[in-house]
């Protein structure tokens, strides 16, 4: 009925046609208007801060301060609770941190009114030395957060007053004595860089009060139900009080999986009693929101001369900027998300620090730590095999994981349940590698060829693992309901982000009930009317949603047997979709509903499903790049991306197909052309898309995306996540292009042109 179909999106048409479906859409037209003033230095402490005059500017009804708003602490990640990260962050704070910190936020009838008294504030800041290069931030004179008291809800190697957020490391085996026995070992240190998320939509939150005085929030977040929560603790209201609606979202990609907006809006709300709306700018968005986590990753690798791998060590410096959401659970997956592709060592290290800097705080992006840590692995792995002599391929076969295989670090980084190492399911991580090379006809062209005397083409190869939810923490929750017609309501607490869940989710309602999907009214994220769901994260929805959807499916047939059984007189029914059938004859879906409610039982029929994974599911890709390089510029061109994909079951393969090639894209700027880039002082250089490059169609000649079909027995239908794992390659894959174009290593992101000129002239 629904699955393995590329039905388009069930919201598709509507936001084509300009429906309004945003936040700022349908907040109300009489909303306040908020903005936030914020710091011009990267670190510094308030001396005086003086609102009096903007508090007499017309229209203005509201400002606030460090003074009149919660000192509580908290974080802002929107991810599993107790959270994994520390709790270093308050609504307004007497310190700032990084150049975009918010000072003091006010509301008024107008953005005029407001923008006039924004300027009115007055400000008297101590400035202090920031530590803005995230290489000298351990153990700095410098300390971030020195002053207050933060604190972590469990272990997790937090360390301010030595500028560390979180620290992990684990061991598998002597990688010391290992690596002793190895006929090559190869080390190489990795840079990766902060990225923007450049998300369409900024930033967009609006609240108000009910006819029953409970707070209502309308925010284009990833997460409501994480929302609702820290909203409740930290404004000291039950989370009775409080719903949060999820409508449309243009964009996401991690960086709405947080608090931002909603603070503000919210406090504005509950002492003005009057609807609010804030609508962050593209500067702000850029300056004061998230980025990806910039990292320094320093591998070494042990082989014998056939290729076998013998050990690997993975060491992690990452940058949280000023605050510390998603610092530890990040670095773990740098390694958790990689190092499980080369099983067969015998010993596997992996350790990290992430380090608090002056700098706009990093937060969770698409890839979450595997992009990092898959650049770093997938160059060293070409690197090895350039010192041993064989074909990165042949090495990468000899080495990868197959399906049936584990890892133990699948037990020891907390995919597996404890004690019992996951074994893999489904695998065809080797025929996605054929297919690539095959496209990019590899080993026809050679990993090199000569175009022109000054122009040169290069391939280049990469293969990723990522994850499908978080297994033994993350719960997705569904709830069926059957109208008189025959038509269902499908209440799912998933977050669609543009990513078309809600489309998913129908498509898995519809097959399991063998119903056609236009029987299926979806309803999502609204935390008074969809269930418990944790969010849009972690390569969940599918996975995780999906499943308590087939759940809440089956459990509905289950309800709609029973009633047929009393409405036939029958003991054996079968249901077949929109009929039920019995010896003692048939009754319609439609029928059956009508009678249920209108004369005989009067029994509404309402089933629900929750699921909570107990493995991670990998899916796996590779990767492969061709670049044409002009060795007299360095100028890069990519002339084609070959993916292939093994995401088991494609429930929407249109779908899927959209959400890998605009991972890619984004994996591509990655490697190629975005950088946040700060002034010694802390300025954010590039906050606008003037300044911020990211590749379009015109810089990306060639996107061939195909999907290696395997079963998932885990999954929904056999399903495996797909939102992620596309992002993950691009940047080892075009770096070890170029290296076999032209002899040149990059270990640094991005790769740009004047750099492979320097390569080329002053190696």
């Amino acid at each position: 009925m629904g699955v393995n179909q590329s039905v388009p999106k069930i919201d598709g048409k509507g936001l084509v046609m300009g429906k309004a479906a945003y936040t700022d859409d349908l907040a109300p037209e009489n909303s306040l208007i908020v903005k936030v003033l914020r710091s011009p230095h990267a670190y510094a402490e308030i001396m005086s801060i003086d609102t009096s005059e903007a508090e007499k500017t017309e229209g203005i009804r509201c400002v606030f301060t460090y003074k009149n708003v919660p000192d509580k602490i908290f974080s802002r990640a929107g991810q599993g609770y107790p959270e994994p990260s520390p709790y270093d962050k308050k609504i307004l704070d007497r310190f700032v941190r990084y150049v975009g910190d918010a000072v003091a936020f006010l509301a008024g009838v107008d953005e005029e009114s407001v923008d006039e008294a924004i300027a009115k504030i007055k400000v008297t800041y101590r400035i202090m030395t920031p530590i803005i290069d995230f290489e000298k931030a351990k153990d700095s004179k410098t300390i971030v957060h020195d002053e207050d008291h933060t604190r972590s809800m469990f272990e997790m190697g937090h360390e301010p007053s030595r500028n560390i957020a979180a620290r992990y490391a684990m061991e598998i085996g002597n990688v010391k004595e290992a690596l002793k026995s190895c006929d090559i070992v190869h080390e190489g240190r990795y840079y990766t860089q902060a990225q923007a998320h450049c998300t369409m939509e900024t930033h967009t939150a609006a609240s108000w009060l009910d006819l029953q005085g409970r707070l209502v929030v309308m925010t284009s977040t990833q997460t409501p139900f994480h929302v609702r929560r820290i909203l409740a603790k930290n404004l000291g209201m039950p989370i009775s009080n409080i719903r949060v609606i999820k409508p449309r979202i243009g964009g996401g990609y991690g960086g709405k999986q947080c608090i931002h907006g909603e603070f503000f809006v919210t406090w504005v709300t509950l002492h003005t009693g009057l609807p609010a709306k804030i609508i962050y700018s593209r500067k702000e968005t850029f300056q004061s929101t998230y980025t990806r986590h910039q990292m320094r990753i320093d591998m070494t690798i042990g082989a014998m001369k056939d290729g076998t791998i013998k050990a690997i060590n993975m060491e992690v410096l990452s940058n949280t900027g000023a605050y510390g959401e998603h610092a530890l659970t990040v670095l773990m997956v740098v390694g958790s998300k990689t190092l499980p592709l080369y099983n067969k060592v015998e010993a596997v290290a992996f350790s990290g620090d992430v380090v608090y800097t002056n700098t706009t705080p990093a937060g969770a992006y698409r890839g979450y730590g595997a992009i990092q840590g898959n650049f770093a692995l997938e160059s060293a792995i070409d690197e090895l095999a350039e010192k041993l002599d064989i074909d990165p391929v042949v090495l990468r076969k000899k080495n990868m994981i197959h399906l049936g295989e584990t890892s133990k670090i699948f037990e020891v980084m907390g995919e597996g349940q404890e004690g019992t190492p996951m074994t893999i399911e489904s695998c065809e991580l080797e025929k996605c590698l054929d297919i690539c090379l095959e496209k990019l006809e590899y080993f026809e062209k050679g990993k090199s060829r000569e175009i022109s005397p000054h122009v040169v083409r290069g391939i280049g190869i990469a293969i990723a693992m990522q994850g499908s939810g978080i297994p033994h923490i993350d719960m997705g929750s569904s709830i069926l309901k059957l109208n008189d017609d025959g038509s269902f309501n499908l209440m799912i607490g998933a977050t669609d982000l543009g990513t078309g869940s809600d489309t998913i989710m129908a498509q898995i309602a519809s097959e399991t009930l063998k119903v056609p999907m236009d029987k299926i009214i979806v309803y999502s994220s609204d935390t008074d009317l969809t269930p418990f769901d944790v969010g849009a994260y972690a390569s969940s929805t599918t996975f995780i949603s999906g499943h308590s959807t087939r759940i809440a499916a089956e459990n509905m047939i289950k309800e709609i047997k029973e009633a047929a059984k009393l409405q036939l007189g029958s003991n054996q029914v079968e249901y077949d979709g929109m009929i039920i059938t019995s010896d003692k004859g048939d009754i319609s879906l439609s029928e059956l509903a009508e009678k249920l409610y209108y004369s005989e039982h009067q029994k509404q029929l309402v089933s629900s499903g929750s699921y909570v994974s107990s493995t991670t599911a990998p899916p796996y890709m590779a990767g492969g790049a061709e670049v044409e390089i002009d060795k007299r510029t360095g100028q890069i061109k990519l002339i084609r991306y070959v993916a292939a994909v093994d995401c088991g079951t494609t429930i929407n393969p249109n779908l899927a197909k959209i959400q890998v090639e605009g991972a890619l894209l984004q994996g591509i700027g990655m490697a190629m052309y975005e950088d946040v880039n700060y002034s010694d002082s802390g300025q954010l250089i590039n906050n606008s898309f003037l300044k911020y490059n990211i590749p379009t169609r015109m810089e990306v000649e060639s996107i061939d995306v195909s999907f290696v079909e395997s079963y998932e027995p885990q999954g929904p239908f056999g399903a495996k996540s797909v939102g992620e794992i596309g992002i993950d390659t691009p940047p080892a894959a075009i770096a070890n292009a170029i290296n076999n174009a032209l002899g040149v290593r990059i270990t640094r992101l991005p790769i740009k042109s004047e750099n492979v000129w320097m390569k080329l002239n002053h190696n």
